[in-house]
């Protein structure tokens, strides 16, 4: 049967271990799968397939860390990323079901997470936040959740009043032209956008109207 005759450190990673065969390389396995590796122990085929699930699962289980690092990620999206790394349907079933387990992946924080990031950076209506969160694959329900408390009024008042100081000096058609696109291209329907333009004008009147008052005393 098959015999490791030699265990030794990478140069190039020390994180991972040559394992010798026969006294020839056979195969690089992680160092925490191949720890417990003894000189001299007899390694059967079926041992050998499994060391090298196990380092593919530790693969895995490291990109998806170095995902998740950057920001939230739901499920589905990690899955994606696997399967674009081509690992095995039941390398990826077992990161997932280990992720889910430590917290590591929660869909409703997620969408908990993506609105109010969303809400504070970049507002944007339900609709498009719908969108969105079922482009990453996220279930209904959980985005059903998550959008209950998005105020589309609020939210459109917050990302037009932004572009203010902008639009200050157009025309008032050329105004209700530019916030009506910029609105509708966020997903805001008819009457929020209405709504909205209508308080943002009036506003822009009531500012030139002071500041014409202070040019005068």
């Amino acid at each position: 049967m098959p015999t490791i005759t030699a265990l030794k450190q990478q140069q190039r990673n020390e994180q991972r271990i040559s394992v010798f065969i026969d006294g020839a390389f056979a195969f690089g396995l992680p160092e925490p799968v191949a720890r417990d590796l003894l000189l001299g122990q007899e390694l059967s085929a079926e041992s050998i397939a499994e060391l090298q699930r196990q380092a593919d699962i530790h693969a895995a289980l490291e990109h998806a860390y170095r995902l998740l690092a950057n920001r939230p990620r739901s499920s589905a999206e990690i899955r994606r990323a696997l399967q674009k790394k081509t690992y095995a349907p039941e390398t990826i079933d077992a990161i997932l079901t280990q992720l889910h387990t430590k917290n590591y992946l929660n869909d409703r924080a997620f969408a908990d997470y993506w609105v109010e990031q969303r809400n504070t950076f970049r507002p944007r209506s339900q609709l498009a936040l719908r969108h969105e969160l079922g482009q990453k694959g996220v279930a209904r329900e959980i985005i059903e959740a998550a959008l209950e408390n998005v105020e589309e009024e609020e939210a459109a008042r917050t990302v037009a009043g932004k572009r203010l100081a902008k639009w200050a000096n157009l025309t008032e058609h050329e105004f209700r032209t530019k916030v009506w696109r910029f609105l509708q291209g966020r997903g805001f329907g008819f009457d929020v956008i209405r709504t909205v333009t209508d308080e943002l004008w009036q506003a822009l009147q009531t500012e030139h109207l002071n500041d014409q008052g202070d040019d005068t005393w």
